[in-house]
């Protein structure tokens, strides 16, 4: 039966998500939305974080809060995904590839690096996406990066098939600037260097000072592939008041998420902790850092994610804006670790205007995210979250 149900969900997606538009306000049971907090995690099926000793703090939260029980990524790896759960798209971007910057062209200025092998051009112009396979054989079915031993796991890629379907080149931010709503990026380690964001590399690290007097290559502790919006030639260009690299701002700092916290939020803030506490660990550089080959390794990793998501959790409900409105902190993983399993992560929800605490185990994804943003915000659905599998969480937003 479910085969059934799957097969016939991706025949209608198939049929309707064909062509570049906005169609209308999706509707919703919850009501309007005055500030959303999305806190983004890297590489963790959900199985290795529920249950798991290492994240008490999320294990706490996700009985109190929220919890989508069958929320699943859409594809491999990490830069499809922000595309997809901020512009419902993977835009044609197949992998993690740094995207060119208008009229410069690439930029690494890490010795030895091959970050702008393959870079891709600025999101401008209507195209078609890269079709996505809900089980994938072979990882060119899944967009990039999947390992595949045996036989392939039910969804080890995405809830349904997603074909090919062209795409409107916009993002969730396009969408609020369009109605004087504000949005913000906060990008954990964000380079201080005059190249800032188009420079791809973190430049510093107190876990590794060879990154910063050694001669050999950085630390790369900011990545761009978890900064959706610099993907955008618009945001990148910033010819309109509110669509800017300006709106991409690192945790600390005058114009950073704690000082915000404190003088004032932007209405949708994507908060993205740096490789060490986003649970991606693997940090390249002359030194390895945030291992997690060994077992204790990937505790300590998940362990350091944990008081991160506390910390960042904490931070916003002690804020004076968390108690203006009608607020939501949201806490999802991008997808799983790449392996052959289920590609389903973590999806928790706290509002400040509704009974928490709800669990849901309905079949979402992102794009059900981005539709249920969108219908929060009173903005039309975009790209595939149009497609009729896309479906509001009513639920675990308070309706």
């Amino acid at each position: 039966m479910k085969l059934l149900f799957a097969a016939a969900a991706a025949t209608l997606a198939a049929a309707t998500a064909t062509s570049a538009a906005e169609l209308g306000v999706p509707p919703n049971t919850f009501g309007t939305l005055d500030h959303v907090f999305l806190i983004i995690m890297e590489n963790q099926t959900d199985t290795d974080i529920l249950g798991n000793p290492n994240a008490p703090f999320i294990n706490g939260y996700a009985k109190v809060a929220n919890q989508a029980t069958n929320y699943f990524a859409v594809g491999h790896p990490s830069a499809p995904n922000y595309l997809e759960m901020m512009g419902g798209s993977n835009f044609g971007v197949p992998n993690d590839y740094w995207p060119n910057w208008v009229n410069t062209g690439c930029v690494d200025n890490a010795p030895g690096s091959t970050g702008c092998d393959n870079a891709v051009t600025p999101i401008a112009v209507a195209g078609v996406d890269n079709p996505v396979a809900a089980t994938a054989a072979t990882s060119t079915q899944c967009n990039g990066q999947i390992t595949i031993t045996g036989t392939p796991a039910p969804n080890d890629c995405a809830l349904y098939d997603y074909p090919s379907a062209t795409f409107t080149p916009k993002s969730i931010a396009d969408q609020l600037v369009s109605q004087q709503k504000s949005w913000k990026t906060y990008q954990e380690s964000l380079p201080s260097v005059v190249s800032g964001i188009n420079y791809s590399d973190g430049t510093s690290s107190n876990l590794s000072p060879v990154s910063v007097f050694g001669s050999g290559p950085i630390q790369q502790l900011y990545a761009v592939k978890h900064n959706p919006f610099a993907y955008f030639q618009d945001i990148e260009v910033g010819g309109e008041d509110g669509l800017s690299l300006a709106q991409v701002t690192d945790f600390d700092g005058a114009d950073g998420l704690w000082s915000d916290l404190q003088t004032g939020m932007p209405n949708f803030a994507v908060i993205v902790p740096n490789q060490c506490n986003d649970m991606h660990g693997l940090v390249s550089g002359e030194t390895p850092i945030c291992n997690s080959s060994t077992t204790d390794e990937a505790g300590f990793l998940i362990a350091q994610g944990d008081a991160t998501v506390g910390k960042l959790v904490n931070g916003i409900k002690t804020s004076p804006v968390w108690h203006q409105g009608r607020n939501v902190i949201g806490l999802v993983w991008d997808e799983n670790d790449s392996s052959n399993a289920p590609n389903r992560v973590v999806l928790l929800v706290e509002t400040n205007y509704a009974t928490n605490g709800r669990v849901d185990a309905q079949t979402y994804d992102h794009y059900s995210l981005l539709r249920t943003l969108e219908a929060g915000f009173g903005l039309p659905c975009l790209n595939h979250a149009c497609d009729p599998t896309s479906q509001v969480i009513n639920d675990l937003f308070g309706g």
